[in-house]
């Protein structure tokens, strides 16, 4: 499996010598889970991969700069706090097709260019079929009620001779 782009992030802040713990900090995952994270992420062996070639941040993927990899130390001794992500320029796309790529890690954005995707691909590809679920079961009985098991055809009308 390919490297994503928030285990990619990971590796990088690991090699710019933030503990696992800050490293999943920095790469996007939750303050609360982040230490678990940063122990099961250096065990993956794509991130384990990419630590033993010592890749640097110059290696990254197009666009692999969505999260700055500087978190800064709160007053209060908490968690790390993070920049905001600045945007993350993406060439002209299908929406469905961008948000496609987002969840393979093959391109990268920020929350907030995933939502208006999120919200732009319904108007670009509607729901399949317009109908409700009584119009899809009255259309399968339409199907199942043809061929072999389908009502037999009306017999023909017999015509008397001379009678109308």
């Amino acid at each position: 499996m390919a490297l994503t782009g928030k285990k990619q992030r990971f590796a990088d802040a690991v090699l710019a010598g933030f503990s696992n713990k800050d490293a999943a900090i920095a790469a996007g995952y939750s303050a609360k889970t982040a230490s678990a994270a940063g122990s099961r992420l250096v065990k993956d062996p794509d991130v384990k991969a990419w630590l033993s070639r010592g890749a640097g941040p110059a290696e990254k993927m197009p666009g692999a700069s969505a999260v700055d990899v500087s978190p800064e130390p709160q007053a209060h001794g908490g968690a790390l706090k993070r920049s905001k992500a600045g945007q993350v320029p993406i060439e002209e796309t299908d929406m469905l097709q961008l948000l496609k790529d987002v969840a393979l890690g093959r391109t990268l954005a920020t929350t907030t260019q995933v939502r208006a995707a999120i919200a732009a691909v319904q108007y670009t590809h509607p729901k399949k079929g317009e109908g409700g679920k009584k119009d899809e079961k009255a259309e399968a009985a339409k199907v199942a009620g043809r061929g072999r098991f389908g009502a037999p055809p009306a017999p023909p009308r017999l015509v008397a001779g001379g009678k109308t």
